[in-house]
């Protein structure tokens, strides 16, 4: 907001005019519970084409005094709904508010906007939609923040707002360049409140009149972070605050059945205990001292069914579930009901293992709560919070804070939920921090798959018909109400990457078996994309092995002329390119390819292998990536290979496992993840495409594992079929 002044009564008039939000799923869904006839199984196709396409079910609808503040000195506050966790996204807005509000880079300052800025953000940091989905309202509230000052200088000047111009924050008169105004000015000297907010944005700069967007900026971030004057979740303090500490069953089932405070409230340091039905915590002076107050809790529990991994693995099977046809063209089931090319393929639970455990810190007082959160999604939070303290959403404010790796796990934070309950009983702030084992084995996972493919293949080389069978635990519906499980059917997170995209096949069918597992399950990067993608794009090379073509030109083969294709091509063959493919290598080295789409964006990606003393090595990969129109180029490289390095450690390494009911790794001792020296050279090219920016943070996970597994099916002959790959 402009000058610390109150926001236009008239500020419900606001909207983004070009960009439709909380459509696609959610009306599709509304339309089948009200009984429109569209019929479920074309509900459920419609789901997932929305899905594969990259819809958006969320973005931030707010007037431009929402978005940003104006100081007297002429510096911009952009308030941003967005959260940074290392992807560089307070950059990439910046730029784009900085772009068409026409002011300096130098001027603009970025705030991580909590719920009480008015930026309600319904989806919150994930599903690689950061950019995209607010590319187009960003724009459109500066540009129109930018009209308003215009029109204001206008009436300050006395000279018509055609004549004006507009430069580094500055508004000039074009007859007369005396008469001038800075942004800081203009408002220090306006009646704000009484400002027209328009319904429609003005015409946005073209492209070619960027200076920001598309150019690598630094990020905005780095000092701060150098300098350790960033702060993460787990380092925020207050003062006079306690720290929590919570009991957790030992089992993936276990439940608290009775609880007393025993002897914690005895113990040094420890200020409140709360023994509840369900909730058993400690608040004390120090973190040790609130773990040792736990600790001296009486309390039992009941542990559950002893599960062990292999049970799990056998829910997870193919047939098992709720089957949903989530995409069918043509008519596979006779072209399939004979001698065919079958595989299999299966996928672990994984941790998310991010750097920095989850970690809030909250202060409930009377009539205001306000929690700094290391979160994902602000406003869960806030509605949780409210629900736990039995108060109104509005007495809830959360603020994001840096986020030491999100991946998924941080869209709902346990810890502001228990340092909640805990500041509410002992009357003063409490930070709640979880340790690696609570982090390890305590969060939810990325569920576990499997796959069956089925392919036909003519005598001339062609796919004739394709079938791809998915069974996975839930990814997205551990989140959604109950209706939606009945409404969908298969858990449109879990499938996600399974789609057939090769258009030149006429006959393609991919089929969903939701398996709800023990195990806490939902959304790691990329949803079901790297499974998914290391079943498919394995596949594919087992069918042009099968037809005796080269696997780069056999998906040649079968794309057609449709744009989509033309993308598909544009990445195989500049992917092919970088990696010299067909060219000569060194001694015992071979070359593996996989291509994927995910929220529009098309990732190619070559794996350069060899084997040495039975262990896989990756030397290097290559990637060629089309996300539409990039933001930030070195951002977008960082992206694509941040994104490679954890696919790397999850092809190689990364797998949780249950034996008794407990979550057996605790630490990385268990959990090995990949280490800078296994870390391969890894070259981005970035292919660009259209006048719109696609997702970026996910999709360049997908392909990975599969071009590591078919450069091995290259050099060795041998197929793996499991994640993590090992030989033997």
């Amino acid at each position: 907001m402009t000058q610390n002044q109150s926001p236009p009564s008239n500020i419900k008039k606001w909207r983004v005019s070009r960009r439709g939000f909380l459509i696609g799923l959610g009306a599709t869904v509304a339309a089948v519970a009200v009984g429109v006839p569209i019929g479920l199984p074309r509900a459920r196709l419609a789901i997932a084409d929305f899905i594969a396409t990259g819809g958006s079910f969320g973005g931030v609808n707010a007037p431009p005094t929402s978005w940003f503040e104006i100081t007297a000195d002429n510096r911009i506050r952009f308030f941003n709904p967005k959260v940074e966790m290392g992807q560089g996204v307070h950059t990439s807005l910046t730029q784009i508010a900085a772009e068409e509000l026409e002011v300096d880079w130098e001027q603009i300052e970025v705030v991580q906007a909590g719920t009480a800025q008015g930026l309600n953000d319904s989806m919150g940091t994930g599903n690689s939609n950061s950019v995209s989905s607010t590319f187009t309202p960003i724009r459109e509230a500066a540009a129109t923040l930018r009209e308003l000052l215009r029109s204001e200088a206008a009436r300050q000047l006395g000279v018509p707002a055609a004549s004006l111009s507009m430069a580094a924050g500055i508004v000039t008169a074009n007859t007369d360049p005396s008469k001038s105004l800075s942004y800081g000015e203009i408002v220090a000297n306006a009646d704000v409140a009484s400002w027209e907010i328009p319904e429609e944005a003005p015409a946005l700069k073209p492209a070619s009149e960027f200076r920001y967007v598309g150019k690598a900026t630094p990020r905005v971030d780095f000092k701060s972070k150098l300098t350790g004057e960033a702060k993460y979740g787990y380092d925020m303090r207050l003062p006079n605050m306690l720290y929590g500490a919570v009991a957790r069953p030992r089992t993936i089932e276990g439940k608290l059945t009775s609880a007393a405070a025993g002897e914690a409230p005895n113990r040094p340091g420890v200020v409140t205990v709360v023994a509840e039905a369900d909730f058993a915590g400690v608040a004390a002076e120090s973190r040790l001292q609130a773990y040792a107050g736990v600790g001296n809790m009486d309390l039992e529990w009941e542990d559950g069914r002893p599960w062990q991994q292999s049970e799990i693995d056998e829910i997870v099977t193919v047939g098992n579930g709720t089957r949903v046809v989530a995409q069918k063209e043509g008519d596979v089931a006779d072209l399939l009901d004979g001698d065919v090319l079958t595989a299999e393929f299966r996928t672990p639970l994984a941790a998310h293992a991010h750097l920095e455990p989850q970690a809030a810190l909250v202060d409930v007082q009377a009539d205001k709560v306000t929690a700094w959160v290391s979160t994902q999604a602000a406003y869960v939070v806030r509605g949780e919070l409210a629900s736990v303290l039995d108060m109104d959403e509005e007495q809830v404010e959360v603020i994001p804070t840096y986020l030491g790796g999100g991946f998924g796990r941080k869209l709902n934070v346990e810890s502001a939920r228990e340092a909640a309950i805990l500041s509410k009983a002992a009357g003063r702030p409490v930070h709640v921090g979880w340790n690696r084992t609570e982090d390890m084995r305590h969060g939810f996972f990325r569920p576990s798959t499997h796959h069956v493919m089925k392919g036909m293949v003519d005598g001339n080389g062609r796919i004739q018909a394709l079938q791809h069978e998915i069974a996975s635990g839930d990814v997205l519906f551990s989140f959604f109400p109950g209706i939606a499980s009945a409404i969908v059917g298969a858990d449109f997170g879990a499938y996600r990457g399974a789609r057939l995209e090769y258009d030149g096949i006429p006959n393609r069918q991919m089929v969903s078996y939701r398996t709800p597992l023990p195990v806490p399950t939902g959304p790691w990067r990329g949803l079901g994309l790297l499974a998914s993608t290391f079943a498919t794009e394995s596949f594919m090379d087992d069918l042009a092995h099968s037809a005796g073509i080269d696997p780069l030109q056999f998906r040649l083969n079968h794309l057609t002329d449709s744009a989509l294709s033309q993308r598909f091509r544009t990445a195989l063959e500049t992917v092919a390119e970088m990696a010299n493919w067909g060219g000569s290598l060194p001694e015992g080295h071979a070359l593996g390819l996989a291509i994927n789409i995910d929220a529009k964006t098309i990732v190619a990606q070559v794996a350069d292998v060899s084997v040495e003393n039975d262990q896989i090595r990756v030397h290097n990969v290559y990637c060629a990536m089309d996300p539409g129109f990039v933001i930030n180029p070195d951002g977008a490289t960082a992206q694509a290979q941040g994104a490679i390095v954890m696919g790397l450690s999850s092809t190689f390494f990364e797998e949780i496992t249950v034996k008794d009911g407990v979550i057996e790794a605790a630490n990385f001792d268990r959990y090995p993840l990949l280490t800078i020296k296994e870390t391969p050279n890894i070259q981005v090219n970035l292919l660009q495409s259209g006048e719109e920016p696609f997702g970026i943070g996910e999709p360049p996970i997908g392909p990975i594992a599969a071009a590591v597994g078919n450069g091995i099916f290259a050099l060795t002959g041998q197929r793996l079929t499991r994640l993590p790959l090992r030989l033997g």
